[in-house]
């Protein structure tokens, strides 16, 4: 077990994930990379000096072992970061209500069954945060993001009502609205017209969450937007 502080970012891969769980590790704390398969994990876990845990986020045991794993290993989980967005793209025709299903329980209700478990530790600390990438399709749905628009949403409004709880306790949520596509190789290649203004970058993301867990415990958050140029923060 650490003395430093905790943080676990849950849906790593090779964009986002490992960009926060980089940017944590390279800030000073232990990370814990959460992902379905912890196997693809391990290189990056030895590198950051981390723990690779897996996690199946539509299953809550496999969340609770999760939590329970990170906390003997490596102490109290006082920042959870929710990086998780299982989405089917399609329209009404095109798509089924598993598809459906699988939004909300991956956006919202693991989110929520993770935060119940967590948030105990960050009361008894008095302090933590629980810090969730979001989508432009939280706020406005179009034909083809009718399943992941709606889980998205449900995911905005529950970390809103969590923000307000929680702040009184110390407990920062916010919600990081990605408001752009994500510059990764395999992004680019799928979409060759689009022009550098519309690719937010990994490593500038990760800042905004590190700038969040780092603020004064007075302070109040719950929705910010990284859009492809960030340099303000």
């Amino acid at each position: 077990m650490t003395e430093k502080k905790v943080c676990a970012v849950v849906g790593v891969g090779p964009g986002l994930g490992e960009a926060y769980a980089r940017a944590f590790a390279e800030a000073g704390w232990s990370v814990a990379l959460l992902a379905r398969s912890a196997g693809k994990l391990e290189a990056l876990a030895e590198e950051l000096g981390g723990l690779a845990v897996p996690c199946d986020v539509t299953d809550d045991a496999a969340i609770g072992a999760a939590v329970d794993a990170i906390e003997a290993e490596l102490g109290p989980i006082h920042t959870l970061v929710w990086n998780v967005g299982s989405g089917v793209f399609g329209d009404l025709d095109a798509i089924g209500v598993d598809a459906m299903e699988l939004a909300w329980r991956t956006n919202a209700r693991g989110l929520f069954v993770a935060a119940q478990r967590v948030v105990g530790g960050m009361r008894e600390a008095g302090e933590g945060n629980i810090l969730v990438t979001g989508a432009t399709a939280s706020l406005r749905g179009k034909p083809f993001t009718t399943a992941f628009a709606a889980g998205k949403a449900a995911q905005r409004s529950l970390c809103e009502s969590l923000a307000r709880q929680l702040w009184p306790e110390g407990v920062h949520v916010a919600l990081i609205i990605v408001d752009g596509l994500v510059d990764l190789p395999s992004v680019r290649a799928r979409m060759p017209d689009r022009d550098d203004a519309s690719f937010v970058g990994p490593a500038e993301t990760a800042q905004i969450a590190l700038h969040l867990a780092r603020q004064p415990r007075r302070a109040w958050s719950f929705q910010v937007e990284a859009r492809p140029s960030v340099e303000s923060w």
